[in-house]
């Protein structure tokens, strides 16, 4: 009897767990395909900003290096002989104006001389006088038989001997008045001292170098074009400086140098310098200085710099593609202006890449799109910062 009843048991603990297992199944099988629909495709490596390349005008710059230096120099020396220097009135760095006096000589010796041109010249004017008169008295006796041919002669010879002496001693005092204004050493020209040999005490000879002086204080940079550029450049062009010391110069082509140095093959090209007499800047000759011709402008496809990599000394961009997978593209750089930067092959004007973030990236990345227009930023038009090296062609790679 015992065992007739324990059988409905067993049989409904059998049910139970064939239910709880059909449960579980059922269960498991809702869960896969959520969880294969979660794992079906790659997540995106990245969620970036998208521009395309805008057109621009950039500037057109060729770079150079060359010397600061006085447009002309002055060299301002003794113009007597054995003077002693008696008083030296200007140093390096002074400002002077044409005619200032920058040294006089001691004039002793130059005043005794006028004196002695002076006393010789009345003396001469003495015995013309003289002579004057005997030959006047000559012209009246002349046809009386009074005086012979040849006396009548000697009185107009002598008159005339007189007289040249006469001339001969006013250019003797010309002369000496002459030593007496170089006895003071003045400026040929406003400018400003740059050297000076003068030193009281001195004796000097005819010649002897006293002071150096820029004339008008002008500068001038000394650019060196290599002669393929040359052409490039014409009279007037505008020019950017920038000196060793940091101070920033315009300045104007004024003359391109007519012969190339066959060493070389580099012509100088000569810039006035507009405002180098600043006191704010204090550029000096002698200084090396960079500097930029400014040739025009032209039309270029320009990039956001933070869309350009570097890898393994060449410039990419990564290209994304309709299915949000970027491809590298390898691009040549040129000139650069504010944030962009000029790209001249690689890439055409309807493509979309990553404008930020593309150092992170790598070749076949799945990215998402934040921005779906992908319209290029506008490019900036005001030229006045300073681009890249150019190649000496006013590109740059």
């Amino acid at each position: 009897m015992k065992k007739i009843k324990a059988k409905p048991l067993v049989v409904i603990v059998i049910l139970g767990l064939i239910v709880l297992g059909l449960a579980i199944a059922m269960l498991s099988s809702k869960e896969k395909p959520a969880d294969k629909q979660e794992t079906a495709g790659p997540r995106p490596a990245l969620t970036v900003d998208t521009v395309r390349p805008a057109h621009s005008q950039l500037p057109i710059r060729l770079a150079a290096n060359g010397n600061i230096q006085a447009w002309q120099e002055a060299i301002i020396g003794s113009e007597l002989n054995g003077l002693r220097l008696a008083e030296v009135l200007v140093n390096v760095g002074d400002k002077v104006k044409a005619g200032q006096v920058l040294a006089r000589f001691a004039g002793e010796a130059v005043q005794a001389d006028l004196a002695q041109a002076k006393a010789s010249l009345l003396e001469a004017e003495a015995n013309a006088a003289e002579a004057a008169a005997n030959a006047e008295r000559a012209r009246k006796l002349e046809g009386t038989g009074a005086l012979s041919a040849q006396q009548i002669a000697q009185f107009y010879a002598a008159e005339q001997t007189a007289k040249a002496r006469v001339a001969s001693a006013k250019a003797g005092v010309a002369a000496q008045a002459l030593r007496i204004r170089h006895v003071q050493v003045v400026a040929p020209d406003d400018g400003i001292i740059s050297d000076r040999k003068a030193t009281v005490g001195a004796v000097a000879g005819v010649g002897t170098e006293l002071f150096r002086m820029i004339r008008k204080g002008r500068l001038e940079w000394r650019a060196e074009v290599t002669s393929a550029e040359l052409g490039r450049i014409t009279t007037g062009t505008d020019v950017t400086v920038n000196a060793a010391n940091g101070t920033l110069l315009k300045g104007k082509v004024r003359m391109i140098a007519p012969t190339v140095d066959p060493q070389n093959r580099v012509a100088l090209v000569y810039v006035d310098l507009q405002n180098s007499q600043d006191k704010a800047a204090p550029a000096k000759a002698g200084m090396f200085a960079r500097g930029e011709f400014n040739l025009g402008t032209s039309g270029a496809l320009t990039l956001p710099q933070q869309a350009v990599v570097m890898r393994e000394g060449f410039n990419y961009v990564f290209q994304v593609g309709p299915e949000g997978r970027v491809a590298q593209v390898k691009v040549q750089t040129g000139r650069r202006i504010a944030d962009r930067v000029e790209i001249l092959e690689g890439l055409t004007p309807d493509a979309t890449v990553v404008a930020s973030g593309a150092g992170f990236l790598n070749d076949g990345d799945l990215v998402r799109v934040a921005n779906t227009s992908g319209s290029a930023t506008p490019a900036p038009s005001a030229l006045s910062v300073r681009p890249a090296a150019l190649k000496r062609t006013g590109h740059s790679s």
